[in-house]
């Protein structure tokens, strides 16, 4: 997947280049199949060649995207969580809890939703495939997904040549910093414990795009053995497990936002959490989860702001020798 995956993969155990490499496979046979091929469903028989001018999206990574691909003319409805890029909140809002009859008189052509809107609310979907509307279910799950993710927005929207552009520009970027931290010696990149829920004590999963994003801003991630939830981007830990690592934690990191509403001071007021090396050293950086769970173009903003937190010194010194 040109560059996104490079750094990532060098970092995996024996079973996940393995599985990388079957990714890598699935990846040269996606143009070569339907859409369903890339986290998509849709009922209908869909024309692979339409280009959608009237678009309701239910999903704020679907939102920012398409707006990031130039399509903003295009959405007639945006959910209510939608909170970025600022100039485009103005537009209606549509909630999948509503009558399906204030969808319908939009007029929308297509409604762009994710799989957990789909499940949960099924009669909404055949209603609006009833009146001929065409409904798409997209979310990658994994940092494989993301680039098939943003083409298949862009066919929808025509706007390929736009989802390219933003393929180009992000593999760019993130070269750049993974230059950076090929430099570093792995003994000398940080233990990281990276934290999506505190509450729950839970942190990412090995697959997540919050841990590709650690990674490629070279920290190391300590919670190796946490497991996956469901079909999901977390991962259940508990507080003795992180405890377990409390010396190998250089840094304590937490995502932080609607799901994490966490401050520095939970953390350092954590029982039990002054055992942790990073927590008594005041090593605690909290990241706006949008830049590191979402996959939009601002993931190599929250890949260039842990890169920073991480290696504050070495990018005084980077700054200071041009």
């Amino acid at each position: 997947m040109q560059t996104l995956g490079k750094e990532y993969y060098l970092q995996c155990s024996l079973a996940q280049k393995i599985c990388w490499a079957l990714v890598t496979l699935a990846l040269f046979l996606v143009p070569l199949l339907s859409s369903k091929m890339v986290m998509a469903s849709d009922k209908n028989e869909q024309d692979t060649t339409k280009v959608y001018t009237r678009i309701i999206s239910l999903y704020s990574a679907h939102t920012e995207n398409l707006v990031s691909m130039g399509a903003d003319d295009q959405l007639v409805g945006i959910s209510p969580s939608d909170n970025y890029p600022e100039h485009i909140l103005n537009k209606k809002r549509y909630s999948y809890r509503e009558d399906p009859e204030r969808f319908i008189a939009a007029r929308p052509d297509l409604v762009l939703v994710r799989p957990m809107i789909e499940r949960s609310y099924p009669a909404l979907m055949d209603k609006l495939r009833e009146a001929g509307i065409a409904v798409v279910s997209l979310q990658p799950t994994s940092v494989e997904e993301i680039f098939p993710y943003w083409r298949e927005l862009g066919r929808l929207s025509g706007r390929r040549n736009q989802a390219e552009a933003m393929i180009k520009q992000f593999s760019t970027r993130l070269s750049t910093i993974q230059e950076r931290v090929a430099k570093i010696p792995e003994a000398e990149r940080p233990g990281v414990y990276f934290e999506s829920i505190h509450r729950k004590m839970k942190t990412f999963a090995p697959s997540s795009i919050a841990l590709f994003a650690l990674q490629q801003a070279g920290g190391r991630n300590v919670a190796t053995d946490a497991m996956q939830v469901r079909n999901t981007n977390i991962a259940a830990y508990s507080k003795e497990r992180i405890l377990a690592h409390a010396q190998e934690i250089d840094v304590f990191v937490a995502q932080q936002g609607r799901m994490n509403p966490i401050t520095v001071q939970d953390i350092k007021n954590e029982t039990g959490f002054q055992a942790i090396k990073a927590v008594r050293q005041g090593n605690i950086v909290l990241i706006d989860e949008h830049l590191v769970s979402r996959p939009t173009m601002r993931l190599i903003e929250g890949i260039t702001e842990l890169h920073r937190r991480l290696y504050p010194q070495k990018i005084a010194e980077h700054r200071g020798g041009q």
